[in-house]
């Protein structure tokens, strides 16, 4: 009776009900995770998952046509296999934008992960004077919108409207075209270079300032220099997020769009097929053939995630010899 009686409680209006049994409480606090994520799968569902999905039932199709193509049933979107697939792989100018990307992340990706750390461990030194305003001076680039920094340093790269010409000019020194043949990959990674060290570098920086004091005291104690500490124990232990850098600039590099996309009003060498993703671009809403953009999206994708799986992976083989050694 006593235990009955604590069961219960009074609404309200004095009317008596059952409070829920521990069983049904548990039961009840185990499921609420899952209605919390409900928001976000929904989310990933509709603006991630069912595009991907989409683009992937594009790639296996194509149009038919049927005479002139006028008329109501003139045009059929039929099965086509491979053939987008096959198509995008023996396309040349698909082959030579990736070609171009290569020799763009060359220059990138170990540029900017070698300023990053430098300008991290620059930071993390003992003494450094206005170390908050030097933090904030190298990310600011990266919070200015990719075409924003684009359209910046396309002005500067034009021999009429920049001032660097103008100085070069007044000092009777060479003024190259940044914009024209090989100094053209030079001018894009400037651009990726100015505005992603920041953020590699604050991620760098996180990792150096998560290194417990201890160690660097030790290591004076046995009589290491700053240099041999920067070295011999901080790189070495901010190793993972060197890989977590590198990964995210192998993305980047791979999709990169907004940099040649804009600078390509200014000059002649940039190409509507300069980069894969462009050449996508190009065949979707320039010729109007979504089905072989599609193959040409999908491709892509696949490679960066194999790319990104493989590095992962000899990155993982590699620390597990280590640890084993």
């Amino acid at each position: 009776m006593k235990t009955a009686a604590r069961r219960k409680s009074y609404g309200v209006k004095g009317a008596p009900y059952a409070l829920p049994s521990p069983t049904t409480t548990l039961k009840r606090a185990r499921s609420a995770p899952y209605f919390f994520l409900v928001p976000a799968t929904i989310l990933f569902a509709l603006f991630f998952a069912l595009p991907i999905g989409y683009a992937v039932w594009l790639s296996f199709h194509k149009v038919k046509v049927s005479g002139l193509g006028l008329g109501a049933g003139a045009r059929k979107e039929v099965w086509a296999g491979l053939e987008n697939y096959t198509a995008a792989i023996t396309d040349s100018e698909l082959l030579d934008s990736a070609l171009r990307v290569l020799g763009y992340g060359c220059i990138v990706v170990p540029v900017m992960l070698g300023l990053a750390l430098l300008f991290a461990l620059m930071l993390d030194a003992e003494k450094v004077r206005l170390a908050p305003f030097a933090r904030l001076a190298i990310f600011l680039p990266y919070a200015i919108p990719g075409v924003v920094a684009a359209l910046l340093w396309g002005f500067l790269y034009l021999p009429d409207v920049s001032p660097f010409y103008f100085v070069l000019d007044k000092l009777g020194l060479p003024q190259p075209d940044l914009l024209d043949g090989g100094p053209l990959y030079l001018a894009l990674s400037n651009i990726a270079i100015w505005g992603g060290t920041g953020f590699n570098m604050i991620v760098i920086y996180t990792s150096l300032q998560a290194i417990p004091a201890e160690v660097y005291e030790a290591a004076k104690l046995d009589g290491a220099t700053p240099l041999q500490i920067a070295l011999k124990i901080k790189i070495p232990m901010v190793a993972p997020s060197l890989v977590l850098t590198f990964f995210f600039s192998i993305i980047a590099t791979l999709q990169v769009f907004s940099e040649p996309t804009t600078l390509k009003p200014l000059t002649n060498s940039v190409s509507t097929t300069w980069s894969p993703l462009m050449k996508v671009y190009r065949d979707a809403f320039g010729t109007g053939d979504i089905y072989a953009a599609a193959a040409q999206a999908v491709i892509i994708a696949f490679v960066t995630l194999l790319l990104s799986f493989g590095f992962l992976r000899a990155t993982n083989r590699r620390n597990k010899q280590e640890a084993a050694g």
